[in-house]
């Protein structure tokens, strides 16, 4: 079991708090360190006490933690009532929103939050402070734009300084890039972003998501210097392609703070660089029986226990990287997207899985992996197929965005149509395709295919049948014998002239491996001289539900069936 007690760090005891837990069958404590700038993750599935071990954690920690918890409503009212800055800062720190008329604001003080902000009810209570948050934006907003008024009156140099407001903009427009606000001393307003004569509407009829990132970061711009920020389940409405960006602009903007996340995605908690906890299960009297996660990598037994019988486990290859997640939760919504950097943790991944619900049939959960083509033959291809691990039409995800079904429908959202369209589309297969045989001509291109296809071959050596080191040694020499290099490499000069020579841009993508095609794709289609602006764009798109791309994407990757 588990007591939480809270002490300062000796190097830096205001700004640093630190939280000790006592373990069960352990006489050493877990200590949770909160550092300026960095953030912490505690994940656990439903009923295991994650909420009230954040609302303890920010009762301990008192004026030093500001709790944004996962009961709030997101209701924008732009027209609230304009009140002073003091008291809409602790009206929305320390009463949660509530009104308390012409009372005196300065005998509210952070022991009384409990009664006010949560109600008595801390772990369970519906946070309604949104109104609180602007009316606090809006007097930041006014009382420094009415400063330098005052200061250029009085012919004084100014310092520009940009108001919270201002920074919430700044990022909320980079994360939702076709949207725009406009922001008054008394209002808020959406547009579309490149309209030419913009039709703004209210804030109050943004989407959820938007709604949500937006609160997110102001509670963030409005949280005291040095403290501890709190988010239960910070992933709510948020698509979680986004939710890695949002968190990164977040820990940008508040260097001096530190964050403690409260969740249950498996998918955000793995992709952070964080000190990572598990909580297992909640006692009464305030204990809970909680571990750190070695080497910050869940094992799958944990998500197993986390995700319990909701929806079934993809693990692919690559990182937490905006485009992977993108394509991959855009193209399979059912599945909960696990990244495993490799093939070989894939494939490893799904076994250990398999093996787990195996043994835990009442988990019900349903787990595949997703690997790159990388040189495999037909019979591998089955192989793996066979263990539910499938692999994609290309050498590697990136050559997805080259194919032409695919391409079309990237021109397409670039407005090119008929005539024009096919033109393009002709351009770029003919640029791309000498781009590739250009970059192929190297023996090291053909080596690193044959490498791989040997490595497969060798994988499949049975030397089961040999008694002593001699027969051992004599069967693998014999396999070995069997391995004719020159030709192999001759045998993929040949396929890669055979797609050349035909214009089969599509089969070259099967085989060609180099992530330098990416930034190629993207300067042929738009014209995108940086990589990062192109995987953006694509990751908007992604977003969007309301274009083909992500249909016609679809039909190109694995078709995997969810047992019923």
């Amino acid at each position: 079991m588990s007591e939480i007690t809270t002490q300062t760090n000796s190097s830096e005891p205001e700004k640093i708090p630190s939280v000790e837990i006592s373990k069960i069958n352990s006489s050493e404590p877990e200590k949770l360190c909160f550092y300026a700038g960095k953030t912490t993750i505690i994940v656990g599935a439903n009923g295991t006490g994650k909420t009230r071990l954040a609302a303890y954690v920010e009762e301990k920690l008192g004026g030093k933690a500001h709790r944004i918890a996962a009961h709030r409503a997101l209701t924008l009212n732009p027209n609230v009532p304009k009140i002073p800055e003091e008291h809409a800062n602790i009206k929305l720190k320390i009463l949660g929103g509530v009104d308390i008329g012409n009372s005196d604001y300065s005998r509210i003080n952070y022991h009384q939050r409990d009664a006010y902000r949560w109600r008595g009810k801390s772990a369970t209570h519906l946070l309604y402070d949104f109104d609180a948050l602007l009316q606090y934006l809006f007097a930041q907003h006014s009382n420094l734009s009415v400063e330098e008024h005052d200061k250029r009156l009085q012919g004084k140099e100014i310092e520009v300084n940009k108001t919270h407001f201002d920074k919430l903009k700044e990022v909320w427009e980079i994360l939702l890039s076709h949207r725009k606000l406009r922001i008054t001393a008394d209002n808020i307003q959406v547009s579309i972003t490149g309209d030419e004569n913009p039709n703004y509407y209210s804030a109050s009829e943004m989407s959820d998501g938007e709604r949500a990132i937006f609160y997110i970061l102001g509670q963030v711009l409005c949280a005291n210097e040095d403290t501890v920020l709190i988010f239960d389940e910070p992933e709510l409405h948020i698509y979680q392609s986004m939710i890695a960006n949002l968190w990164d602009k977040i820990e940008e903007l508040r260097p001096d703070c530190a964050f403690l996340v409260i969740t249950h995605d498996i998918a955000f908690a793995s992709n952070r660089i964080a000190e990572k906890y598990v909580i297992r299960d909640y006692f009464h009297d305030s204990q809970w029986d909680i571990a750190k996660v070695p080497e910050n990598n869940f094992d799958e037994q944990t998500i197993a226990m986390i995700l319990g019988s909701r929806k079934p486990i993809l693990f692919v290859e690559g990182t937490s990287s905006s485009l992977d997640m993108a394509l991959y939760c855009a193209c399979y919504p059912e599945w909960t997207i696990i990244p495993r950097e490799s093939c070989s943790a894939v494939i490893h991944a799904v076994s250990s899985m398999k093996k787990l619900l195996n043994d835990m049939p009442l988990l019900r959960l349903q787990c595949a992996g997703i690997v790159d083509k990388d040189g495999r033959d037909e019979n591998r291809v089955t192989e793996l197929e066979q263990k539910d691990i499938f692999t994609l039409p290309v050498a590697e995800i990136e050559n997805i965005f080259a194919l032409t079904d695919i391409v079309k429908e990237i021109l397409k959202l670039e407005e090119y149509q008929g005539q024009d369209l096919e033109n393009k589309l002709s351009d770029f297969q003919t640029q791309m395709i000498k781009f590739i045989t250009d970059n192929s001509s190297e023996d090291k291109f053909a080596i690193k295919i044959v490498r791989r296809r040997i490595d497969n071959r060798l994988k499949k050596v049975d030397l089961s049948s040999s008694h002593n080191a001699e027969e051992l040694k004599n069967q693998l020499s014999e396999e070995i014998k069997n391995i004719d290099i020159d030709q192999d490499i001759l045998d993929i000069e040949n396929e890669i002239n055979s797609y050349s020579k035909n214009n089969d841009l599509n089969g070259l993508l099967t085989i060609y491996e180099n992530k330098g095609i990416f930034p190629k794709i993207g300067v042929l289609l738009r014209g995108n001289n940086k990589k990062d602006d192109f995987e953006k764009w694509l990751c908007r798109v992604l977003n969007n539900k309301d274009n083909k791309l992500v249909e016609v994407i679809r039909q190109k990757l694995p078709k995997i069936e969810i047992q019923s």
